[in-house]
């Protein structure tokens, strides 16, 4: 099947750019005009949200302005079929794309726990646990199931099942909660799985963890395989996924930010990328010198960002190193405000440190915290065993996909004729 999903996916992508050049050429130069009144919407957008009040409001009306007329001009100019088209054989591409690069690990075997526990919380995901009955599914499966209840101390929780026991721990719950029982796992060497019970489930997507699989997800500590993943750390905390530092962070720490999170996000942007903000004061260090950022995320392992396929995902988690982002302004500006250039670096390191004139807000997994500076990143090589159920990935769903756009077409043509990249075992 990865042969005929890979040859659909070049076939519909060269439909798409067979079809969008041949539109461009019928309709031109109409098309010139469609394409100007998107990227300048695009540009009034980004002025309305780095701004407050009457400024916001004429940016982001200007915005709906343009995007209204070009879609006028898409009708007026009868080719919305063929804009359709374009679209419809582009996205399938992608879906097929994704489709051919699907793994699944064949991971070693590994001995079944005598007694394992699973710590579960009722409300994250929205009642998973509840809706799929995770406790009885659990019991069915010889795993002992600890209810996580409001004001209970997670970590006490899991050193007192280790004290009577325990040889292997699962969390059914968000990130910050895989964490907290990972870290323990790492530090006492026990088998971890991690079920998928949580909102996003970010850290079982890298690890092959399926998602829709909730109640599978416990068959990695009756027959599931084990390998070895990385954990990270941060002023000694320790964090499955990534810290944000920045943009991000300031809004997560804002009291309303869980009933409205876009309008309290908009509503920081001015602060950190308006025209009138303050200069950074997130220091970090680079191969030229110190340099302050507006945004950084630190994460266990690199994010692939900003590409069709697998963005927001990571390829590894057992690359030793820590991943990290940051959006930091070209040139300063000659009255310490914020330059308007901004621009994006990406590298990977074993360790990193920022300074900063105060406490940071972070977001460490997803919840909001302060932390004293500086802080100290580091890797965590290899020290976390996961179980993963058989049926399952066993490997992140990029950990195929080549990381350049050209690689990728190339890859797709290989599977075409036999070749290619192979699952990881």
């Amino acid at each position: 099947m990865r042969r005929v999903w890979a040859a659909l996916a070049l076939a519909l992508g060269v439909a798409a750019i067979a079809l969008a050049i041949a539109a461009a050429i019928a309709h031109f130069p109409d098309g010139l005009t469609v394409l100007a009144c998107i990227v300048v919407a695009v540009c009034f957008a980004w002025y309305g949200i780095r701004r407050r009040g009457v400024a916001r409001t004429i940016g982001l009306s200007a915005f709906a302005l343009l995007v209204v007329a070009a879609l006028v001009l898409v009708i007026v100019e009868n080719r919305v079929l063929e804009d359709v088209l374009v679209v419809v054989c582009f996205a399938a591409g992608l879906a097929a794309a994704r489709e051919a690069f699907k793994v699944h690990a064949t991971l070693p075997a590994a001995q079944r726990p005598a007694t394992p526990v699973l710590f579960y919380n009722p409300l994250s995901g929205g009642g998973k646990a509840e809706r799929f009955k995770l406790a009885d599914e659990a019991r069915r499966r010889g795993i002992e199931p600890i209810e996580l209840r409001r004001g209970d101390d997670l970590e006490q929780l899991v050193r007192a099942a280790v004290a009577r026991g325990a040889d292997a721990l699962a969390m059914a719950g968000g990130d910050g909660s895989q964490a907290v029982v990972a870290m323990i796992a790492a530090e006492l060497d026990l088998p971890y799985a991690c079920i998928p019970a949580g909102t996003r489930n970010h850290f079982a997507l890298d690890l092959g963890v399926d998602r829709d699989d909730v109640v599978g997800a416990l068959d990695a500590f009756v027959n599931g395989g084990e390998r070895r993943v990385d954990l990270a750390e941060i002023n000694g905390r320790v964090f499955v996924n990534n810290v944000s530092l920045g943009l991000y962070a300031d809004a997560v720490q804002r009291p309303g930010y869980r009933e409205a999170k876009l309008h309290t996000l908009l509503d920081t942007v001015p602060e950190t990328l308006g025209p009138e903000a303050e200069a950074p004061d997130l220091l970090w260090r680079s191969p030229t010198g110190q340099e302050s950022a507006v945004a950084i995320l630190v994460s266990n392992n690199a994010y692939r960002l900003g590409r069709a396929l697998g963005s927001g995902t990571r390829p590894r988690l057992d690359r030793a190193v820590l991943g990290v982002t940051v959006l930091a302004p070209t040139i300063p500006k000659n009255d310490g405000g914020v330059a308007r250039k901004m621009t994006m670096q990406q590298w990977i390191t074993p360790t990193f440190e920022i300074d900063s004139d105060g406490s940071v807000p972070a977001g460490i997994d997803g919840e909001a915290t302060q932390l004293e500076p500086p802080l100290r990143f580091r890797a965590l090589p290899g020290v976390l065993r996961v179980r993963i159920a058989p049926n399952h990935p066993g490997a992140s769903p990029s950990a195929l996909e080549p990381d350049k756009a050209w690689q990728t077409i190339g890859a797709l043509a290989k599977f075409v004729v036999g070749g290619g990249p192979t699952d990881p075992g």
